[in-house]
């Protein structure tokens, strides 16, 4: 069994291209809708990565990465952040919320999947 990526992102296109990019090398992909979407998964069940956009509405990326944090059983899962921001405060408050790493949109599938094999456990 393949290791299992949430995806959270409010844009469909951009969710339906990553779960297609991941599926394709063999992951398993769960994927919300926004951050409070999202945090359904959060249930205890094994959670390898997560990949969060930060423009999100109900609650943005950062706040979604500081309940993910909150979770003990979330608390040392790598988290990559795909965005259009590029701003060094907004990278700041996102690593000192918790993200792992940083994708800025548009991306490349492979870099995607070489940015995930760096942090993937």
């Amino acid at each position: 069994m393949g290791k299992t990526i949430l995806i959270v992102d409010d844009s469909e296109s951009i969710r339906e291209i990553i779960k297609f990019t991941l599926e394709s090398e063999g992951y398993n992909v769960l994927v919300g809708v926004d951050g409070k979407d999202a945090l359904k998964f959060l249930d205890g069940q094994t959670i390898n990565l997560i990949i969060t956009d930060l423009h999100m509405p109900e609650m943005d990326g950062i706040e979604f990465i500081k309940h993910v944090r909150a979770n003990s059983n979330y608390t040392r899962i790598p988290i990559l952040f795909l965005t259009t921001e590029s701003q060094v405060a907004k990278k700041m408050e996102a690593k000192e919320a918790g993200a792992t790493g940083w994708i800025i949109k548009p991306f490349v599938p492979a870099k995607l999947i070489a940015a995930i094999n760096k942090v993937i456990r």
